[in-house]
């Protein structure tokens, strides 16, 4: 199968999805996850009519960027943002979906003020709660409301990446995501809409329980190369 076969197949997955839940396709952003994927590849899902595209890598992320810069494209930071990365990160990104901490958040609002810009992002949550994994735990509300009263940070959502479970398992966690979501509305009297969540082979469950942003991979160019 093709990528063009792929992304149909996917798009076809997408709306009967929608349909099954009562949502409308337009509501679902599909991102592709184009980390480890040569631009001629890219080229192809540009051709297919993709816009928005994942990297979780700064610098292998640049030059594709470069490169593709004649298209208008938006390229979404999915990856672990380092402090030392953040300010490129920033400049070049149209979503950054992994503020992980206050610090990171401030770096980037620090940069955001010496530009007078705003950064928008997402927060990135540590639902399984996870040692091995980054990301703020669900019961961080002091923490999260600093992040969100950052005058040069746009949080805009949150973002997951379950712990490796089935796709009936992820499903508790999309749950969850979906309620820590309106209890920060609630509580801090925000409106964040978006949900980060869901990926190539979790996808279907992700979006039954709210996901506005799906990060696919490898079910549009199939399993990509290693880093060397």
């Amino acid at each position: 199968m093709n990528i063009r076969e792929r992304i149909e197949k996917l798009r076809e997955e997408i709306e009967k999805t929608c349909l099954k839940v009562g949502r409308a396709s337009s509501e679902v952003q599909l991102v592709a996850v184009s980390k480890g994927v040569e631009v001629a590849r890219i080229l192809e899902a540009i051709e297919c009519g993709l816009k928005d595209f994942g990297e979780n890598y700064f610098q292998e992320a640049y030059p594709k960027i470069i490169s593709l810069s004649r298209f208008p494209l938006k390229w979404h930071f999915i990856g672990r943002l380092q402090r030392n990365k953040a300010k490129k990160v920033a400049s070049f990104f149209h979503l950054i979906h992994s503020i992980d901490s206050l610090r990171i958040g401030e770096v980037v609002n620090a940069f955001g003020e010496l530009n007078s810009q705003k950064t928008r992002c997402l927060l990135e949550i540590n639902i399984g709660l996870d040692p091995n994994k980054g990301g703020l735990l669900p019961g961080q509300f002091e923490e999260i409301g600093r992040l969100l009263s950052l005058p040069f940070l746009s949080v805009e959502g949150l973002m997951t990446i379950t712990p490796l479970c089935s796709p009936e398992e992820a499903r508790i966690y999309f749950r969850r995501m979906r309620e820590l979501l309106e209890s920060i509305n609630n509580r801090f009297g925000v409106k964040l809409n978006h949900l980060s969540m869901g990926m190539s082979q979790d996808f279907t469950q992700a979006i039954e329980e709210g996901a506005t942003i799906i990060r696919v991979g490898r079910a549009i160019f199939g399993e990509r190369r290693k880093r060397g």
